[in-house]
C-alpha cells in the first residue's frame, strides 16, 4: 500500500497540518495548494510543505486527517 502524506511544518519543526491519502493525484493537488498558500513571510520564517510517501498507516502522524480517497 502506498500512502501520500502532506505535512505543513512550522519553523520549530512541529507538524502544523497533516493530510494523508491513498490517491496520488489528490495528494499532489493538496501539496501544490499548500505550497501556493504559503506566504513569502512564512517561507522566510522557515515554514515548509512536504509530500512524502509511506507504506503503512502506522507511519502516518496520529494528528493527520486520513482520507479514503
Amino acid at each position: 500500500m502506498t500512502i501520500w502524506v502532506n505535512e505543513q511544518i512550522d519553523p520549530c519543526g512541529i507538524v502544523y497540518s497533516c493530510i494523508a491519502c491513498c490517491d496520488e493525484a489528490t495528494a499532489e493537488e493538496c501539496h501544490q495548494t499548500w505550497l501556493k498558500n504559503l506566504s513569502e513571510q512564512q517561507k522566510q520564517e522557515g515554514w515548509i510543505a512536504i509530500l512524502r510517501i509511506v507504506d503503512s498507516w502506522d507511519e502516518v502522524p496520529v494528528n493527520a486527517l486520513k482520507l479514503s480517497v
